[in-house]
This record gives C-alpha cells, structure tokens and sequence, in this order.
C-alpha cells in the first residue's frame, strides 16, 4: 500500500494552496525543530483590505536569537490576536460570510493569543482550520515520531528522510522550494519516491476590494467564500499539474 508523507513547517494562517498539499497527504508531520526563519511565513501571512494587501503579523522575540528553533520562539507581544481581531473586521465586515465566520475565527485567535510559543500558535490555527475547510489527515509534531534532539544533529536532507521512513512513506511530497536543497537520490535509494506539490491551476473566487489577488490567507476565500471554501481547494487542473502530484493511498 501506498503512503505519502508531508513534512512542512507550521505557517501561520497560510494560504489555500498549503492546505491543498495537507489533503494530498496521508499523513502530515510539523517540523518545528528546525531553525526559525525570520521574515517569513511562520508568524504572518497576508490578507486582502481596501488599501491592498496588509500583513498580519505575531510579533516573537528574535532579536539576539538567530539560531532558535522554531518550537523555541516566544510570542513577544501578547495582545497580537485583538490587534489582527480589528484588521480583520476592518477587511472583511462587508464580506458575504462575515457574519457567520467571524465569532468563530475570532474565538480561535483568543484563544491562540494565550499561548506563549508560535509553534503552539500555529499548531492551534492548523488544526481548527483543516476541520473548517473539511481536511482531515493526520496530524503530528516531528518530535513525537523521532527524538528532537537527533532530528537537530542532522542535514536538512536527512532529517526529511528519516521522519519519512519512520512513517512508512512510499512517497514524499515537497513544497517547490526544497528544489533548492532537497537530495532526491537519498530519498531514491531508500525506496522512496519524492512528488513536487504544484500550486498553479487554483480557480479565482468572489473577492472584496479590486482585482483577484490570489496569494493571501486562507481566512480570505472562508470569508468571501463560506462553505464554499473547499471546493476552491481544487485546481482546473491538466494532465502536467497531476503528474507533479502523488496517487492517494487506497
């Protein structure tokens, strides 16, 4: 039987293509002890207002910090959710589904904003959104398959192979930009395949405010689109956009 693995860093809020990679998967790994990246997705992501687009932001301590570990940085300013509470209403109070989604991401972001680590932040929004958008793979930090501190010992390639072995995987999907570092022949050699996650073909939906912009926060298609919003999950796919992606495990 076939099993394909995603290992991705939590991303805060992300954007639909990321949970379109989640559902390809039949299980999902967090690898959240690897080194924090500054300006990145890990805590902010980007929502469409009438000025354009803005960034919503979690501010974390990170100065002096360089090589902390994403499960190590701290939430630094613990009133970040009301500030991304009054953004959001000023973004979307005249979308059609703001009535019905707002009390609901807005009791997620309370009680996300009483967590102190941005891995247990993003974690919390993860997993609540993947049941809002109707995805339902397992979830599991990288910690709780294998021991954190050997996962730190090893090179970028190495780490991804042995949390997938660990996990049984006959095939590794990756985001494009691991094309950069990924060692496609280690995963080769140990009978496993890996796939490159394509993220054109996403069909454009209702959106407030000016021409589509496609490259925000998930939260934007829930609000614009309601319980809609999975279906705008799949691409108008061709034939080159299913190559790139793996089978399902029957």
């Amino acid at each position: 039987m076939s099993k394909t693995v995603v290992i991705t860093q939590s991303n805060y809020i992300p954007w639909r293509g990321y949970f379109d990679m989640l559902r390809t998967a039949d299980e999902v790994v967090l690898l959240e002890s690897v080194q924090f990246t500054r300006r990145d997705w890990r805590n902010r992501n980007l929502i469409k207002t009438p000025q354009g687009t803005t960034w919503l932001t979690i501010p974390v301590e990170a100065k002096g910090r360089y090589l902390q570990a994403l499960d190590e940085t701290r939430v630094s300013e613990p009133l970040w959710a009301a500030n991304h509470m009054r953004t959001i209403e000023h973004a979307y109070a005249r979308a059609p589904f703001y009535a019905e989604t707002a009390p609901w991401l807005f009791d997620l972001l309370r009680s996300a904003g009483e967590e102190t680590l941005l891995t247990k932040v993003n974690e919390r929004l993860l997993r609540a959104l993947c049941m809002r958008l109707g995805v339902s793979v397992p979830i599991r930090r990288c910690s709780d398959v294998l021991d954190r501190a050997a996962l730190r010992l090893m090179e970028p390639t190495d780490r991804l192979l042995a949390l997938a072995s660990a996990l049984g995987a006959t095939r590794y999907l990756s985001g494009p930009s691991a094309r950069d570092y990924l060692d496609v022949a280690l995963f080769t050699n140990a009978g496993i395949d890996v796939a490159w996650m394509s993220y054109e073909g996403y069909p454009a939906y209702p959106q407030l405010w000016g021409p589509f912009e496609p490259r925000v926060s998930v939260i934007d298609v829930i609000f614009n689109a309601g319980p809609d919003a999975p279906h705008y999950l799949d691409k108008v796919s061709s034939p080159q956009d299913d190559a790139r992606l793996p089978e399902r495990a029957s």
